[in-house]
């Protein structure tokens, strides 16, 4: 959930490959950082500050056309698996020893959120290498974590850099933090900074202490409707092929097989299931506090069931629709189960869930779901003879 977590984003997938990362040199002194200049190869670089363990690039606090063009692009699935930083240092404002550190993934979503945040504020940004994906998801898979905090700590000479040992860790990585340990590995103490990113300015000001609301996790109806695209556009291969599977064995019945019933019988499967895809895709975050239940499982089974409700009202008024009782006995069953299914997906983009939660989840519901699919589709493909 890209824009809803403070540092964090929306998509929980790990790329392949990494960016190289600096170097340091140990010789004759503290670290020092071999970098390139970094304003002639990041646009969103807007010089750099000098340091004891080199020049850090400094940041600019105003996202771009092009930086949204990239988080739309992303949005729709289009180039997110290289949609990162370069892991390491960076300044926003003119910070000095005594600015905070702020620690950040390198997922350029969660990245240019924080940024954005900074505008008038003087601090450091420690960005951790979570191979391209956002706080809270890696916090969940490890690569934001203790391991990561400690060893870029010392890549980067952090400790010649600033003369305070504190750190600010999104408070959605905790999950993957253990604080007594960096402190044990690194000196630094954590501090747990706000869920959402532009409550950092007043976090602060006010001496690093968060309000209670500061600390509440929300997902309003923006931050869920802007998951819609990207989960379109990851299940849709998988539906047309499907719907594609539908609409040709549709075809099959007396006689072996018939391209009338394939342009009939199967264009209306292909539609139904579909339906029940984007049903699960599109009305599921839209309407996701007020669905009955806590599983999303749960949820998606009641859109499932509403759509059936709609598709029975409408084979009520068009007597006829079905071939036969096996045929409508088959979408009883199909439709919630591909919507459940659908529906399920977004507990790895929502704040509502837990990683024990969705696999106990799972655990039941996967099963559930499988073996409607299953008996659903048998009662389908027998309909095709009766």
């Amino acid at each position: 959930m890209d824009e809803l977590r403070a540092t964090t984003s929306s998509s929980c997938d790990v790329p392949t490959g990494d960016l190289p990362e600096p170097t340091c040199c140990q010789a004759n002194g503290p670290a020092r950082v071999d970098r390139k200049p970094h304003s002639m190869i990041e646009p969103w670089i807007a010089g750099t500050v000098d340091t004891p363990v080199g020049e850090v690039p400094r940041v600019s606090t105003t996202l771009t056309r092009a930086d949204r063009m990239g988080c739309w692009k992303v949005r729709w699935g289009i180039g997110r698996m290289r949609f990162r930083v370069k892991p390491g240092l960076y300044a926003a404002g003119s910070p000095t020893k005594d600015s905070p550190v702020l620690v950040s993934a390198n997922y350029k979503m969660s990245f240019d959120r924080l940024r954005s945040q900074l505008g008038g504020l003087d601090a450091w940004i420690l960005v951790l290498n979570t191979k391209g994906v956002n706080v809270w998801c890696a916090a969940g898979k490890g690569t934001f974590g203790t391991e990561e905090i400690a060893r870029r700590v010392d890549a980067v000479g952090l400790s010649e850099v600033v003369s305070h040992r504190r750190l600010v860790v999104p408070q959605l990585g905790a999950p993957g933090v253990s604080a007594h340990q960096v402190a044990r590995r690194t000196g630094f103490r954590v501090v747990f900074g706000p869920v959402r990113a532009e409550d950092i300015p007043a976090f602060v000001s006010a001496g690093m202490k968060a309000t209670p609301q500061m600390r509440r996790v929300q997902f309003p109806f923006r931050d869920r409707v802007v998951l819609i695209p990207l989960e379109l556009v990851m299940g849709a291969k998988h539906a047309l092929f499907l719907a594609v599977c539908f609409l040709v064995l549709a075809g099959l019945g007396p006689g072996f097989y018939s391209l009338r019933r394939a342009g009939t019988e199967g264009v209306q499967s292909a539609a139904l299931l579909l339906a029940a895809f984007v049903v699960g895709a599109v009305l599921t975050p839209v309407l996701l506090p007020w669905l009955p239940g806590r599983a999303f499982s749960a949820k998606g089974a009641w859109l499932g069931l509403v759509l059936v409700l709609f598709v029975g009202a409408f084979t009520w008024t068009r007597p006829g629709t079905f071939e036969n009782s096996a045929s409508a006995g088959a979408w009883l069953l199909l439709i919630p189960a591909v919507v459940s299914y659908v529906a399920m997906n977004f507990t790895g983009a929502s704040t509502y869930t837990s990683l024990s939660g969705v696999r106990r989840e799972m655990r039941v519901a996967v099963p559930v779901q499988a073996a409607c699919a299953v008996i659903g589709t048998g009662l389908w493909l027998a309909g095709r003879f009766f």
